[in-house]
C-alpha cells in the first residue's frame, strides 16, 4: 500500500511517430513531484504511462498499490504534453474514471486541465492544480489533503486551484489565483528517479539507438513573445538551476544510472549570457562533458563565444526553432530571430562539429508559396542535419489562437503529434500541408544522405546504411510525382477560401527543383 501513486497520460504507443522512433524517456516533471510529495513524509509510488500498453494498466497499478491518492501530474517539460494531444486527454480521463470506480481520490495537474479543467473535473479529478503545481502540491499534502477531502473555503484559500465547489457535471468552476512561480530551483530535491524502471529504459535505448540517454532540465518557462507558443504553466516567466545544480545533477545520472547521453528539455537552452561556459566548467570538474541534445534560439548562439560553449559542454545536437525562412513569417509570429542569423548559428556549430537541427513550421497566417519555397532554399544553403516539421496549431492563451478562435471548428486538439490538421483558415488546406511534410522530407532527405556519403569518402565520417541509401534513392525517384500532386492540391480551396498565391511564380517553381 501507498500513500499516492502518481502518473501522466502520455503513453508512447498512442503516438504512432513518435513510437516507431522508440527514444522514450522517463516523466521527468512527475518525478520532481513525487520527490516533493517525499520531501512530506508521503510514500510514493509511480504508473508510467510512457512505457504502459494502454490505460487498464493503471488500474491494475490501483489495485497494487491501493493508494489514498491518485496524483496525475504530467511531465510538463515534455513537448509532447504540452501539444495536449487527444489521445492523451482521453487516455487521462478514463484513468480518473478508474480511480473513481475504485473510491481513490484523484488530482490533476497539467497543461491540458490548466487551460480546460472541466473534462477533468467531469471524469472524477476531484481538483485541477493549473499552473506549475510543484508548491501548490506541497501546500494540499501540508493541509492533509492526501488523507481527507478539504472544504471550498479552505480550497479557496490555496493558490493555483481548480475546482468545483457543488458536485455535479456542469456545477460551477471556481479558480483560485495563479501560484507565482518557482525562482529558486536548485532548492527543489532531485527527481524520484528510483520509482521509473530505468533498466528498462537502458534496453530499449540501447536496443535501437546503441546508447542510453536519459532526461534533465536547467530552466523553468520561456521569456520570449513567440505569438503561437502556449505558455498555461509558467507564463512568461522563466527561472534557472545554477551550472553548478545543473552540473550535479548531470553527473548523478552518468555515475548512478548509467547515461551516455542527455536531453536537456528547456523551451530555450543557454538563457543566459555565460551560463553555458559556466556550466561546461562545471561538468570539467566532474569528470568531463556528457554529450546532450536541446533546443536553443539562433540569436543565443550567435553571442559571442557562444557556439564554442555548447561544444565544450559536450552538445552533439543542438535543435534550433528557425519555423521559416522567411524573415515575413519570423516577424508576423513575434519571432525576434532574424534569417542572417539562423545560418551564422548553423555555421558556427557545425564547425565545432555539433549538429544541428530545425523545427520548421508551416501554415502561419499569411504565408505564401514564396515563403514555402525561401525555407527550402535555407534547407539547401544551410544543410541541417535533421528537421522536424509542423504546421500551426492554434493552442488557447496564445495571440494566435485569439486570432484565429473564429474560424476553429469543433476539432480543437490534434490526435497525436504527426496529426498536422489544419483547424483554422490556413493559407491552404490540411491536405496540401501533409502533402508537403512528404515533400520536403522528399527534397530534403537524399541530399542530407549524399552529403554523408560524401564525408565518407573524405574520411570525415561513416557511411550511411544500405538502407538509407535504397530510401534516398526512392525519395529522389518519386518526388516529381510528390511536386506535381502539391502543385494541384495548392489549388484547392481550403474551408471554402480559396487560397492566395496558389499558382508559383517561374522563378519559385525552380526552387523545389534546383540544385543546393
Amino acid at each position: 500500500m501507498t500513500d499516492i501513486l502518481f502518473a501522466h497520460a502520455y503513453f508512447l504507443r498512442f503516438d504512432p511517430k513518435l513510437h516507431a522512433a522508440m527514444q522514450p524517456y522517463p516523466p521527468l516533471g512527475t518525478l520532481v513531484a513525487a520527490a516533493v510529495a517525499r520531501q512530506q513524509g508521503r510514500s510514493v509510488s509511480l504508473f508510467d504511462a510512457m512505457l504502459a500498453e494502454d490505460a487498464r494498466e493503471f488500474e491494475d497499478a490501483l489495485q497494487a498499490q491501493r493508494p489514498r491518492l491518485a496524483v496525475l501530474f504530467e511531465d510538463n517539460f515534455n513537448y509532447l504534453s504540452k501539444m495536449c494531444l487527444l489521445r492523451m486527454r482521453e487516455a487521462a480521463l478514463v484513468m480518473l474514471a478508474a480511480a473513481r470506480r475504485r473510491g481513490v481520490r484523484a488530482l490533476v495537474c497539467g497543461a491540458d486541465a490548466s487551460d480546460h479543467p472541466g473534462p477533468y473535473l467531469d471524469a472524477g479529478a476531484e481538483l485541477v492544480l493549473h499552473g506549475e503545481g510543484d508548491e501548490t502540491l506541497r501546500e494540499l499534502l501540508s493541509r492533509g489533503a492526501d488523507t481527507r477531502r478539504l472544504e471550498p473555503e479552505e480550497l479557496s484559500q490555496i493558490a493555483g486551484l481548480a475546482y468545483r465547489p457543488r458536485p455535479g457535471v456542469g456545477a460551477a468552476i471556481v479558480r483560485t489565483p495563479k501560484r507565482p512561480v518557482l525562482r529558486e530551483l536548485d532548492g527543489l530535491p532531485d527527481p524520484a528517479w528510483d520509482l521509473a524502471d530505468l533498466p528498462r529504459y537502458r534496453r530499449l535505448w540501447l536496443q535501437r539507438h546503441g546508447r542510453f540517454s536519459l532526461n534533465l532540465v536547467s530552466t523553468r518557462g520561456c521569456p520570449f513573445h513567440c505569438n503561437w507558443c502556449a505558455k498555461p504553466i509558467w507564463g512568461q516567466r522563466y527561472a534557472m538551476h545554477s551550472p553548478a545544480r545543473a552540473a550535479e545533477l548531470a553527473a548523478r545520472l552518468r555515475d548512478d544510472f548509467g547515461a551516455e547521453h542527455l536531453w536537456w528539455m528547456d523551451d530555450i537552452f543557454g538563457l543566459k549570457r555565460g551560463w553555458v561556459g559556466e556550466f561546461a566548467a562545471a561538468m570539467a570538474s566532474r569528470g568531463g562533458p556528457l554529450p546532450f541534445k536541446a533546443l536553443t534560439r539562433a540569436d543565443l548562439l550567435v553571442r559571442p563565444g557562444e557556439a564554442a560553449a555548447f561544444a565544450a559542454a559536450g552538445a552533439d545536437s543542438i535543435w534550433i526553432g528557425a519555423e521559416s525562412g522567411s524573415q515575413q513569417v519570423l516577424d508576423a509570429m513575434d519571432k525576434g530571430t532574424r534569417i542572417d542569423q539562423i545560418d551564422e548559428a548553423t555555421r558556427l556549430l557545425h564547425e565545432r562539429g555539433v549538429q544541428v537541427g530545425y523545427f520548421l513550421q508551416f501554415g502561419y497566417p499569411g504565408e505564401t508559396r514564396a515563403d514555402i519555397a525561401a525555407t527550402l532554399q535555407m534547407l539547401r544553403r544551410n544543410a541541417p542535419d535533421d528537421i522536424g516539421i509542423s504546421v500551426s496549431y492554434p493552442l488557447p492563451g496564445t495571440r494566435f489562437f485569439d486570432r484565429v478562435a473564429d474560424q476553429l471548428g469543433a476539432k480543437r486538439q490534434w490526435l497525436d503529434s504527426s496529426d498536422l490538421d489544419m483547424m483554422y483558415n490556413g493559407p491552404f488546406s490540411t491536405a496540401f500541408y501533409r502533402q508537403l511534410y512528404r515533400v520536403v522530407h522528399k527534397d530534403y532527405k537524399p541530399r542530407r544522405t549524399a552529403r554523408q556519403v560524401m564525408s565518407a569518402l573524405q574520411g570525415r565520417g561513416s557511411p550511411p546504411p544500405l538502407r538509407a541509401l535504397g530510401r534516398a534513392a526512392i525519395d529522389a525517384a518519386t518526388l516529381p510525382a510528390e511536386r506535381l500532386w502539391l502543385e494541384r492540391l495548392a489549388r484547392t480551396a481550403h474551408l471554402g477560401i480559396t487560397p492566395t498565391g496558389a499558382t508559383m511564380a517561374p522563378e519559385e517553381a525552380a526552387v523545389p527543383s534546383g540544385g543546393g
